[in-house]
C-alpha cells in the first residue's frame, strides 16, 4: 500500500499546521484504510499472508515518512525492515509502540488546546447566539455583493456550529469578528451595530475564559510532562524483529517533545 491508498489528497490538504496534530491525523487516516484493505483480503488465497505483509509493511513505511517529514521522534529515526525481515510480529510490537505514543500524543494535544477554547457557561452561549442572529441580519441588509454575503453567512454558520461543542476555539471566535470588521463601515446599514455586536462576542468569551482560568486547578504547579518510551531502553527484544528499531526508544529522546 502507498501513501494514496492510506490517505486522500484531500485528507492531507486538511492536515493541520501544527506538526504533532497533524502527524496524529495522518496515523488516524492510515490506520483506518490499513484496516479496511486487510478486511478485503480473502484468506483461502494461497497467496493472503503476503498481501497483508505487505500492506503492513506499506503502512509503516508512509507512517515513518509522515515522521520523518513533520520532524516526530522517536519515529522518525526508524529504519523500516527489509520485506524479508519483515512478519506479524514486526507490525504488532511497531502498532504497540505507535499507539503508546499516539496515546501520549493526543492527551497532551487535549491540554494545549485547553488553553486556546473556553467552556462557555448556557447563559453566555445563549447571548453569543443573539449577537450572531444580529450580525446575520446585518449582512442581509447590506450592500455587499450576493458572493460576499454568501462567504459571511458560512464564516456565521460555522461559528454557529462552533458554539455547540462543549469547548469554543479562541481562534475562531478571533476569526469570525476579523472577518465582520474587514467590511468597510460604508456598506453596513449601521457600522456601529456591527462593532458593537463583535466587540460584545469578543468581551463575553473573554469574561468566561477569565473566570476559567481562575477556577483552581487540580494540578497546579507540576512540570510539563515528556513523552515517554513503552519500555526501558535496556529491555531488548531477542524476537525475529530485533533488528527493527521501533521497539527500542532510547531515554534521550523523550526530551524533545514536552507537554
Amino acid at each position: 500500500m502507498n501513501v494514496f491508498d492510506l490517505i486522500t489528497q484531500d485528507e492531507l490538504d486538511d492536515l493541520p499546521e501544527d506538526p504533532h496534530l497533524a502527524f496524529l491525523n495522518f496515523v488516524r487516516h492510515a490506520q483506518g484504510r490499513l484496516t479496511a484493505r486487510l478486511a478485503t483480503i480473502d484468506e483461502t488465497d494461497q497467496y493472503w499472508w503476503q498481501v497483508a505483509n505487505e500492506a503492513r509493511l506499506g503502512y509503516m513505511d508512509v507512517v515513518v515518512a509522515a515522521a520523518k517529514r513533520f520532524d516526530i521522534t522517536p519515529f522518525s529515526e526508524m529504519e523500516i525492515p527489509a520485506v524479508t525481515n519483515a512478519n506479524d510480529e514486526t507490525h504488532v510490537q511497531f502498532k504497540f509502540d505507535l499507539d503508546h505514543y499516539l496515546t501520549q500524543l493526543a492527551i497532551g494535544n487535549t491540554i494545549r488546546q485547553r488553553s486556546d477554547s473556553v467552556q462557555l457557561s448556557d447563559k453566555a452561549r445563549d447571548r453569543v447566539r443573539q449577537h450572531v442572529d444580529a450580525l446575520k441580519d446585518c449582512v442581509r441588509n447590506s450592500n455587499l455583493t450576493e458572493s460576499k454575503k454568501i462567504n459571511l453567512e458560512k464564516y456565521l454558520a460555522d461559528f454557529e456550529q462552533e458554539l455547540n461543542r462543549k469547548r469554543v476555539s479562541l481562534l475562531k471566535v478571533t476569526w469570525v469578528g476579523l472577518q465582520m470588521l474587514a467590511i468597510p463601515g460604508s456598506i453596513w446599514a449601521s457600522s456601529e451595530v456591527v462593532t458593537k455586536l463583535v466587540t460584545n462576542i469578543n468581551r463575553t468569551v473573554a469574561e468566561e475564559k477569565v473566570a476559567e482560568d481562575e477556577r483552581p486547578k487540580l494540578a497546579t504547579g507540576e512540570a510539563p510532562k515528556v513523552l515517554l518510551a513503552p519500555r526501558r531502553a535496556t529491555a531488548v527484544q531477542d524476537s525475529a524483529s530485533s533488528s527493527f528499531d521501533g521497539g527500542e526508544f532510547s531515554d534521550d529522546l523523550d526530551d524533545d517533545v514536552a507537554f
